[in-house]
C-alpha cells in the first residue's frame, strides 16, 4: 500500500494517560504517513542511562525535541511529537512552532479509564520497542503525574480516540480529521520521501549526557 504523503506539513502532539498507546499510535502512524517521529522517551534513554527525570534533565530533552521538530518543519517535513502533552501552556508554545512554520497542529487526545493505563504501564515489556525506553512509574507518582494534566480546551483543535481501539480504526480517525483539515492526500511517496537519517543533537554543554550517542535516528 502506498504510503500517505500530506499536502501540507503537520505537528501532531499527544495527550493522554501513561500507557494509554501514544508512543504506539506514533510509530504506527509515521509508518504509514510520512513524517518524523520524535520520542521523548527514546531520547532521555539514548541520553541518561539511568533517567532521573528532574527539572534539569527534562529541560534538556525538551530542548532537543524542539529543536529538532523545528529543523523537519523547517524543511518542510511533518512532525510526530512523541511526548505527553499535559499541559495547556505546553501546548500553547508548540501551538506557535507550528504555525511559524505553516504546519498544521494537532493534538490527539488518548482517552482511557485511569486504572486500565496504569495496568498497562506496570507491565511494560522492555523487550518491546515502544516500551523499551518508556517510565515505568508507582502508584503514587502515577497519580501525581495525573493530577498535573490539563485537559484539552475548546479553544484547541483536537481528536479524540480510545486508547482501546485497534489501532486501523485510531488512524481512520487521525487521517479522516486531517483530510477535512486539507492535509493530506494519497500518494506513494517512495520516489519523493524526504528521509532525514540521522539528526545531529547538537549536545554542547547540555548536562549529563554520554557524548557517544549524539544521533538519533529519526523515521
Amino acid at each position: 500500500m502506498a504510503k500517505i504523503f500530506p499536502a501540507k506539513p503537520f505537528l501532531l502532539l499527544f495527550y493522554g494517560y501513561p500507557g494509554a498507546g501514544k508512543t504506539y499510535f506514533a510509530r504506527q502512524f509515521t509508518e504509514n504517513v510520512q513524517a518524523a517521529h520524535l520520542q521523548s522517551d527514546r531520547i532521555r534513554g539514548e541520553l541518561f542511562e539511568e533517567p532521573r527525570y528532574d527539572k534539569q534533565e527534562n529541560d534538556i530533552v525538551t530542548q532537543l525535541m524542539d529543536y529538532m521538530a523545528e529543523e523537519f518543519l523547517a524543511a518542510g517535513l511533518s512532525v510526530a511529537y512523541d511526548v505527553n502533552a499535559m499541559r495547556i501552556g505546553q501546548r500553547r508554545k508548540l501551538y506557535k512552532m507550528a504555525y511559524k512554520y505553516r504546519a498544521k497542529p494537532l493534538l490527539i487526545w488518548f482517552q482511557m479509564d485511569q486504572e486500565t493505563a496504569f495496568s498497562r504501564n506496570v507491565k511494560r515489556d522492555r523487550r518491546r520497542a515502544d516500551d523499551k525506553y518508556a517510565a515505568k512509574w508507582d502508584r503514587t507518582t502515577y497519580d501525581s503525574l495525573i493530577g498535573r494534566m490539563q485537559n484539552p480546551t475548546a479553544s484547541e483543535d483536537y481528536v479524540v480516540i480510545s486508547g482501546k481501539h485497534l489501532y486501523n480504526m485510531q488512524q481512520s480517525a487521525v487521517i479522516s480529521k486531517l483530510r477535512g483539515e486539507g492535509v493530506l492526500g494519497h500518494d506513494d511517496a517512495s520516489s519523493r520521501v524526504i528521509k532525514p537519517g540521522l539528526v545531529n543533537l547538537v549536545p554542547k554543554n547540555q548536562g549529563r549526557f554520554d557524548a557517544t550517542r549524539r544521533n538519533i535516528s529519526i523515521r
